[in-house]
């Protein structure tokens, strides 16, 4: 089997292909592409049709897709879920929707409970709350400024990408582990342990989870 894996959640993306053995529990990411920032409209579907094309493949040997719904940047989660949506209504194939915070957590090591932390500007922060062992489970998955965190911080272990962050919580004596950013072979390897367990999401029902909600929203004025 062959899935497709799209990260559009940052500034920067990624494509990932990967070839899976069902029942065997394991996958083997094939190649990582790096999609430029700001470009995703148009090079996301050249870059995937090149990906399939240079390992011998065509779109109809996708068996499934695995795409980052969020939390990250409005425009280009849409650009990325868009995508997927359109591939998986053409072949008929599932869809494996993949938290980005849950991607952080799972990159943590030997901790029953952490909290993962992306950096959502103006002072805030996305912060996920998972439990890793002994079953993984996602509690929430929240919109915190620093003070907030640093509450809820308190006895558990936090998890991040980044290094300002980690810096400061270090300095202010809670508990990190700095992980490196998740891209689309994170997504390819959590959305397949999705697609195996039947746990998908129809093309009309996929949505991103931005926690946040947009600039329009927020600053939209009520009509009279």
């Amino acid at each position: 089997m062959i899935i497709l894996a799209i990260d559009t959640s940052g500034k920067n993306g990624s494509l990932a292909l990967a070839q899976v053995t069902p029942g065997q529990g394991e996958i083997a990411v094939l190649e990582v592409v790096a999609l430029m920032g700001g470009t995703f409209s148009a090079e996301l579907v050249p870059q995937i049709s090149a990906l399939l094309q240079k390992h011998g493949f065509s779109k109809r040997d996708l068996a499934g897709f695995a795409v980052a719904s969020g939390p990250g940047s409005f425009t280009g989660l849409r650009v990325g879920l868009a995508a997927v949506k359109a591939l998986s209504e053409t072949l008929h194939q599932p869809i494996a929707s993949v938290s980005l915070l849950e991607a952080v957590a799972r990159s943590a090591k030997g901790s029953d409970r952490v909290l993962a932390v992306l950096d959502a500007g103006r002072g805030e922060m996305y912060v996920g709350n998972f439990e890793l062992a002994p079953l993984f489970r996602r509690n929430h998955e929240r919109l915190l400024t620093r003070q907030e965190l640093s509450v809820e911080a308190r006895n558990v272990k936090v998890v991040t990408p980044d290094v300002r962050i980690a810096e400061e919580l270090r300095t202010a004596g809670f508990r990190v582990e700095q992980v490196d950013y998740p891209h689309s072979d994170i997504i390819a390897r959590l959305g397949w342990e999705r697609l195996e367990r039947g746990d998908i999401v129809l093309p009309e029902d996929l949505e991103a989870n931005y926690i946040r909600r947009s600039d329009a929203e927020i600053f939209s004025k009520p009509k009279d």
